[in-house]
């Protein structure tokens, strides 16, 4: 028979136990921090019909081309999930009795079929909460300050970037940028950070905008006022638009000062988010020491997707911020950070000639609630010992003839080398 060359599929990992151990802790702190925000689990398919992710709606030309589709025996179209936002969404279209605001978390896989690189794969995990039936920018608010708290207890320093996409498209509005050209023009800011002011200049040219039009934006991108609010003030006389981002701007900013985080809380004029599902205020999540680039969670505000998942006109106030599971797990891993303590095993019991005996004080010690490992192997003592000290077992439990004659076992410390000894009765 011939040998089969397995591999994973590209974009795609296994995650080993070494490795697995810190990402549930990720997920598990990530967790405790929703819920302490008051946001309520939900879980919904990873299997969707393609016409709900490919809705206007949903995230746009560029992430339709990563969807991966497939069809039934039934022949339906279908696709996986590219992200949890539009489940959520068709959840309270098809609920319209829940309870508002309504306040979720979820988190689960998503599969795209996109470029791969540093912390982004084509299977990821992703960790969101969405807030439901809020008008006030209390919601992003929150929000943030929840992002800045979860990535504090995971000793991770970050940084957010925010815009308002109402602010940045009325801008456009107002330079003459045709409508149908915004969204376009809109991806192509968001690339400033990363190519530069010539590349998206160049980029510009390329969409057959008026020359009045690029100066007007090239003035906009160089302007050293354009990171002040006040800079925007004679714009937003001249635009609705203007106007009400602005004014949402200035809501956020004055949750964000009261709470004392608006140094880690950064007004970017330029913050695209390129989804075309956003109509608010939208932030991304930077590492401050930038050891990875790209942003490590992200959101913003984007009103008209339930309504229009609905088929109405209706508004659904709604805000979600998004936290890449993966992309977190290779920051940390990459930041030399090493666990202190073995968290899933609070005793390693070695038995020594002493099976019968050893496996009865580890079902007692599990009765009591501890996390057992008892070894099965029948290792020397000295090579259960180096693997107790190489997984950062704490407590090791060692169980001999003599113990067992003497009703008690011994407890060795391995991070200060203490030991101890435990009366218990063999039977």
């Amino acid at each position: 028979m011939k040998k089969m060359d397995y591999q994973n599929v590209k974009g795609t990992l296994d995650y080993l136990p070494y490795a697995e151990v810190v990402r549930r802790g990720i997920r598990r702190t990530l967790e405790d921090v929703f819920i302490q925000y008051g946001c309520k689990p939900l879980e919904t398919p990873i299997l969707n019909y393609t016409e709900l992710l490919a809705s206007k709606y949903g995230g746009g030309a560029e992430i339709l081309e990563e969807m991966y589709t497939l069809t039934d025996r039934g022949e339906r179209d279908l696709a996986l999930r590219y992200d949890l936002t539009i489940p959520f969404a068709k959840v309270i279209a098809l609920n319209p009795t829940l309870k508002m605001p309504f306040k979720r978390y979820e988190i689960g896989k998503v599969f795209r079929d996109g470029p791969i690189k540093t912390g982004r794969f084509r299977e990821f995990t992703q960790c969101d909460v969405d807030i439901v039936g809020v008008d006030s920018q209390i919601a992003e608010a929150e929000l943030m300050v929840m992002a800045l708290d979860a990535f504090s207890k995971l000793d991770l320093k970050v940084t957010i970037q925010y815009n308002n996409r109402k602010l940045l498209t009325g801008m456009l509005d107002g330079f003459g940028t045709e409508s149908e050209k915004i969204n376009k023009v809109v991806l192509i800011l968001d690339k400033l950070e990363k190519v530069g002011l010539e590349a998206v200049i160049s980029e510009l040219n390329g969409q057959g905008l008026s020359n009045s039009t690029i100066i007007l934006i090239k003035q906009f991108l160089t302007d050293e006022r354009n990171t002040s609010f006040s800079y925007f003030e004679s714009f937003s006389k001249q635009n609705e638009q203007v106007r009400q981002g602005l004014n949402e701007l200035k809501e956020l900013e004055s949750y964000l000062e009261f709470l004392s985080v608006n140094n880690q809380c950064l007004f970017n004029p330029f913050l695209a988010r390129g989804l075309e599902i956003y109509t608010g205020t939208i932030y991304e999540i930077f590492l401050s020491d930038q050891s990875i680039k790209s942003s490590i969670g992200s959101g913003g505000r984007y009103d008209n997707a339930i309504g229009g998942l609905i088929g109405t006109n209706e508004n659904f106030s709604t805000v979600g911020i998004s936290f890449g599971l993966d992309v977190i797990y290779t920051a940390m891993s990459s930041s030399d950070k090493e666990l202190n303590d073995n968290p899933y095993v609070d005793y390693y019991i070695i038995p020594l000639g002493t099976q019968k005996e050893a496996l009865l004080v580890a079902n007692d010690l599990r009765k009591e609630g501890y996390k057992v490992e008892y070894e099965m192997s029948n290792k020397k003592l000295g090579k259960a010992l180096e693997k107790a000290n190489k997984e950062k077992v704490r407590n090791v439990i060692i169980i001999g003839e003599d113990e067992v004659k003497n009703n008690q076992f011994k407890i060795k410390d391995m991070f200060s080398g203490d030991e101890r000894i435990e009366s218990y009765q063999f039977r």
